[in-house]
């Protein structure tokens, strides 16, 4: 970045790593917390704070905050149908055998045909050794037991989807939890789906 004052040149080299976001934790059993302390109340302040998973947090602990935080089920028309299905699940053992953990991810695409344009979207895929693979097809019920891990931002150009370009980023509370229903509503919903990418 260069600043000009009175015809000299000050070049400043900025690392974004100084300007640290506050961080909230989501715990395995539907807990969010800030500072240590769980965040009981205020939580549309905190929607725009990064998000860090506890090890082995399970897809299951994204419902159990669901439950905890009742107002976060405004944020998504579909919430009081995965709600229910939720609750119909077993407590345990909702695992499918082809998939090791579930990556949520973030791209951002730039298109040039047939009009230039950028898009940005969040992905939820299975990860089975190193081959991602869609979910889709699964039931709630295979993928509830199942890690989920932040993975990198990747940067498409022009629809080149052999050299992508990754990124180490941070996710906010609200992409993480708008990111995950929106996948899932392509299980039910396919129709619905087809108007975002």
């Amino acid at each position: 970045m260069l600043i000009q004052l009175n015809t000299r040149v000050i070049q400043l080299h900025l690392d974004f790593r100084d300007f640290e976001m506050n961080t909230i934790a989501l715990k395995q059993d539907g807990s969010i917390l800030l500072n240590g302390k769980t965040v009981a109340t205020e939580l549309l302040k905190v929607l725009g704070f990064r998000v860090e998973l506890e090890e082995g947090y399970p897809l299951r602990g994204y419902f159990e905050m669901l439950e905890k935080h009742s107002l976060l089920m405004e944020l998504n028309d579909f919430f009081p149908v995965y709600r229910e299905e939720f609750r119909d699940c077993p407590k345990n053992g909702c695992c499918f055998n082809g998939i090791d953990y579930l990556e949520f991810s973030k791209t951002i695409e730039m298109i040039g045909f047939p009009g230039k344009r950028l898009e940005i979207y969040t992905s939820l895929m299975g990860i089975y050794g190193k081959e991602t693979c869609e979910i889709k097809s699964l039931q709630l019920e295979n993928l509830l037991d199942l890690p989920v891990k932040l993975g990198k931002l990747k940067h498409v150009i022009f629809g080149d989807r052999v050299d992508i370009f990754e990124f180490d980023t941070v996710y906010t509370l609200f992409e993480f939890i708008d990111g995950i229903a929106w996948e899932l509503s392509f299980h039910g919903t396919p129709k619905q789906c087809e108007i975002r990418r």
